[in-house]
């Protein structure tokens, strides 16, 4: 008898890992080989699906999947400590902005909004939004971003993060505010990039610098990007890129989106993996950042240009 063989969606709900997780390990750490259809789609087999889930599970146990990927389905099975409940989560309140980060990852780990939000809520008190944003928000993102890539975290818990974050931003006193002659910024994803924390926080930023900002969520076309600055007579659209690192359709949405922007309309973009696609930001002379912090110098020089 045939041995049964899984789609890649089904193998990812039974390990807990996203697909994009699995294609990942399997395409920089050969840590599965399935067999493909006809038609080039992935096939699990049940050993399979067991060794993806024990990597997961030595990933969430500290191991480095470039060091365990390859190893034999055995020896990971030595790897996974006993099962524990429900990560710890600490009572005492966090006393710097390192504590807060750790404090907010096992808000996220639970889904606990009200802890989440609580937590921000006392960071943007003692720090301002400035400081939220760069203190707390930025190396936030970051680390939630390496624990969905690593598969401690599913997509479910990025996407959880980065509602409660946008939500709570928005609910800020001068976030999102419409200033009355202030410049405008349109802040977005390029098509095929799904994740928006890093879009969020660009708006949060480009807001407290006194910009109004037209916000549009995460993955949209060249043309639509380019159709809402040309309304909006923007003078800067700010693409977050974080995920993937290699997608061989961004280049042509970037090339798209410079061609169809006004001249005098500044593109900027950032992200964790816009440094991947710097021989095409230099060609078509997009301005790219590496962190935060060396946006805010560029939104202050365009908001009030010579």
């Amino acid at each position: 008898m045939d041995e049964i063989q899984h789609s890649i969606k089904v193998a990812a709900k039974r390990c807990g890992l996203s697909t994009h997780v699995i294609r990942v390990w399997e395409k920089r750490y050969d840590a599965v080989s399935p067999n493909r259809t006809d038609t080039n789609r992935r096939l699990y087999t049940e050993d399979e699906i067991e060794r993806l889930n024990l990597l997961r599970l030595a990933t969430v146990a500290g191991h480095s999947i470039g060091n365990i990927a390859r190893l034999p389905t055995e020896k990971l099975r030595t790897l996974i400590p006993a099962p524990s409940p429900e990560p710890r989560i600490s009572s005492r309140e966090p006393t710097t902005s390192a504590g807060a980060v750790q404090a907010a990852i096992e808000r996220i780990q639970v889904m606990d909004t009200t802890g989440l939000e609580s937590i921000l809520g006392k960071a943007a008190a003692k720090h301002g939004q400035h400081g939220l944003l760069e203190n707390i928000i930025a190396p936030l993102a970051s680390q939630v971003g390496e624990l969905w890539l690593r598969g401690t975290i599913t997509a479910a818990h990025e996407h959880f993060a980065s509602v409660v974050i946008r939500n709570f931003l928005m609910r800020t006193p001068r976030s999102y505010v419409m200033h009355g002659n202030a410049p405008t910024i349109i802040v977005t994803t390029p098509a095929g990039q799904l994740h928006e924390l890093g879009a969020v926080m660009v708006a949060a930023a480009a807001n407290d610098l006194g910009w109004r900002v037209i916000y549009l969520g995460p993955s949209l076309p060249a043309a639509e990007i380019a159709g809402a600055a040309i309304q909006h007579q923007a003078r800067a659209v700010a693409l977050s890129i974080i995920f993937p690192a290699d997608d061989a359709k961004l280049p042509d949405e970037l090339a798209q989106l410079k061609n169809h922007l006004p001249g005098n309309t500044r593109l900027i973009v950032g992200g964790q993996a816009a440094a991947s696609y710097q021989a095409t930001l230099r060609s078509l002379g997009i301005q790219a950042t590496k962190e935060l912090g060396e946006l805010y110098p560029i939104l202050e020089e365009l908001r009030t240009p010579r």
